[in-house]
C-alpha cells in the first residue's frame, strides 16, 4: 500500500469511535459544524494514541456546553473566555473550542480572543501543517488545506503560512517547533527554522508560566536531545534558559576539558535511561537537575598553570543559579527545592571510590538526599561519561557498593525516618526548658550525635544531652 492510502488508512481505523459519530450528528442536527482536529488527526494518522480529543465547531461556547451538557458525566467551562468547553463523554476527556481568529499584538503577553466562522481559517491560525489536518464529522470528510499529511509522510515541521507571520501571532508556536522535534522525531524545515532564529527576541512577551510549560513538556518527552539542540541552536534558550547555552566554554590550546554543553546533553540522556531502574519514569526533576547539574561551571572556571582547568564549587553555584531560573520560570517551590538539593549534592559521591566512607558518612548522604536520593542515585550515575572504561567500571562498583551499604544501613537503623533518639518534648523534659531556640539547637546536636554512632537509646542520649547542656 503506498504511503498516502496507509495513513488515510490509518487514520480511518483510528478514529472509528461511536463519540465521533454521537457529537457530529449532535451538532450537525443543531445546525452546527463540528469537526476532530489538531493532535488526534496527526496522531491517528502515526498510530499514535492521544491523550485526549479535540474538536473545533461554529457553536460558540455557550451553544457548546448546552450540546454536551446531556450527554457528559461531567463539564468544565475554564476555557470559556477562549471558546472551549471540556467534557468527559463516553469515557473520553474532549475539548471542543469554537473556531478561532485570534492573534498576539506586538506588545501584549495575551492573545486577542477573536471568534472565526469556518473551518479553514481556523486550520490556518494552527502551529504547524502536521498540526492543521481536520476530520470534518459526522462525514469523516478529511480536510488538509495545507498539505500537513505531505509533512507528516515527510517528518516536517513547516508552518501553514508565512512562517514570520505564524510566529508574530503566537511565539510559543518556537518552542512548540523544539517540543516536537523530540516528541515527534521531526525536523524543523529550513525556512521556518530560520524566521525562529530571525524572531527569538519575540518570545520575551510570552509569559514565563507558559514558556515553563513548554519546556517541561520537551524534557517529559522521550527523548529531548534534540529539542534542547533547536532551542540552542537558534537563540531562543539564551531567551528562556541562558544557562544552557552558556555551558559551551571557549577551550584554547593551553587549556582542555570536557565539552561541558555536550557533556549535559548526555548526562540528561543518561539519567532518562536510569529512570526505570530506579522507579522514576518520565521524573521532571531528575531531568531538570540533569539539566542544569553544571550550570555553575561558566562562573567557577579557573585556568590553572601546566593546562589544567578546575571549577571548585560549581555544585554550589550551580544550586543557586538552578534555584533562581527555576524560580523565574514560575516552578512550584517542591520542584525548585529538590532540583536545587541535587544540584549541589551531585558530586558528594566522587571520593567514594577513592575512601570507603564511614557510617556517619553514609547516613549523612541520605540524610542530605532526602525525598530525592532515588534521584540522586540515578544522577551520580548519569554523571559518569568518561570513556575509559576501567574508570568507568571502577565508579559503577564503587556506586554499587554504596547502595548496598545504604540499604543495610536502612535495614539496621530505618534511615528513611532517621530521627534522635530524644524528641522535642523529652528535650524540654529533661533540660526543664520551654519552646524557642534552645530545643532546636538540643535536637540538632542529638541528630549529629545519630549521625555519627547510630541510635544510643534513651538513657545515653540523655546522658550526652545533659553533659552538652552543662558544658554551654
Amino acid at each position: 500500500m503506498q504511503p498516502v492510502a496507509q495513513a488515510l488508512e490509518n487514520l480511518k481505523r483510528n478514529t472509528a469511535h461511536p463519540l465521533l459519530k454521537q457529537l457530529g450528528e449532535l451538532f450537525t442536527q443543531a445546525g452546527h459544524e463540528i469537526a476532530l482536529v489538531g493532535g488526534p488527526v496527526r496522531d491517528a494518522i502515526l498510530g499514535r494514541a492521544a491523550p485526549d480529543l479535540d474538536f473545533t465547531t461554529s457553536a460558540n461556547p455557550e451553544q457548546i456546553l448546552a450540546l454536551v451538557k446531556p450527554i457528559s458525566q461531567t463539564t468544565w467551562d475554564i476555557g470559556r473566555e477562549f471558546g472551549t468547553i471540556a467534557a468527559q463523554i463516553q469515557g473520553e476527556q474532549v475539548e471542543i473550542t469554537s473556531y478561532r481568529a485570534d492573534s498576539y499584538d506586538k506588545e501584549s503577553r495575551k492573545p486577542t480572543v477573536e471568534f472565526g466562522d469556518n473551518l479553514e481559517d481556523d486550520l490556518i491560525r494552527r502551529d504547524f501543517t502536521v498540526n492543521a489536518m481536520a476530520l470534518r464529522l459526522p462525514a469523516m470528510t478529511f480536510v488538509d488545506p495545507h498539505h500537513g499529511l505531505r509533512d507528516l509522510l515527510g517528518k516536517t515541521l513547516k508552518t501553514p503560512t508565512a512562517p514570520e507571520i505564524s510566529f508574530s501571532d503566537d511565539p510559543l508556536r518556537m518552542m512548540r517547533g523544539a517540543r516536537f522535534t523530540s516528541q515527534l522525531g521531526f525536523e524543523i524545515e529550513p525556512e521556518t527554522f530560520e524566521a525562529m532564529c530571525q524572531m527569538k527576541d519575540r518570545i520575551g512577551i510570552i509569559s514565563n508560566e507558559r514558556i515553563r510549560d513548554e519546556l517541561t513538556k520537551l524534557l517529559l518527552s522521550d527523548n529531548p536531545i534534540p529539542g534542547l539542540g533547536v532551542l540552542v541552536d537558534s537563540g531562543l534558550a539564551e531567551l528562556v534558559i541562558p544557562e544552557l547555552p552558556a555551558l559551551k566554554l571557549e577551550i584554547d590550546e593551553h587549556h582542555h576539558h570536557k565539552d561541558v554543553y555536550q557533556h549535559t546533553l548526555t548526562v540528561l540522556s543518561q539519567a532518562i535511561d536510569y529512570e526505570k531502574d530506579y522507579g522514576l519514569e518520565k521524573n521532571l526533576v531528575l531531568r531538570l537537575a540533569a539539566l542544569l547539574h553544571d550550570i555553575g561551571k561558566p562562573a567557577t572556571r579557573k585556568l590553572e598553570p601546566g593546562g589544567a582547568v578546575t571549577f571548585y564549587h560549581h555544585d554550589v553555584v550551580g544550586a543557586k543559579l538552578a534555584k533562581k531560573r527555576l524560580t523565574d520560570l514560575r516552578f512550584d517551590n517542591d520542584t525548585i527545592k529538590a532540583v536545587a538539593r541535587l544540584v549541589e549534592l551531585h558530586l558528594r559521591f566522587f571520593g567514594y571510590s577513592d575512601q570507603q566512607w564511614s557510617d556517619s558518612a553514609v547516613r549523612r548522604y541520605v540524610r542530605d538526599a532526602g525525598q530525592e536520593l532515588l534521584q540522586l542515585h540515578a544522577l551520580t550515575r548519569a554523571d559518569v561519561t568518561t570513556r575509559n572504561q576501567k574508570k568507568s567500571d571502577r565508579l559503577a562498583h564503587a556506586y554499587d557498593d554504596l547502595e548496598e551499604r545504604i540499604k543495610v544501613l536502612a535495614e539496621q537503623e530505618q534511615l528513611d525516618a532517621m530521627r534522635p533518639d530524644l524528641d522535642g518534648a523529652q528535650i524540654m523534659q529533661i533540660l526543664e526548658i520551654k519552646p524557642g531556640p534552645d530545643v532546636g539547637k538540643a535536637y540538632n546536636f542529638l541528630m549529629e550525635l545519630r549521625l555519627d554512632e547510630g541510635s544510643l537509646g534513651f538513657y545515653e542520649a540523655k546522658k550526652r544531652l545533659l553533659a552538652w547542656h552543662q558544658s554551654k
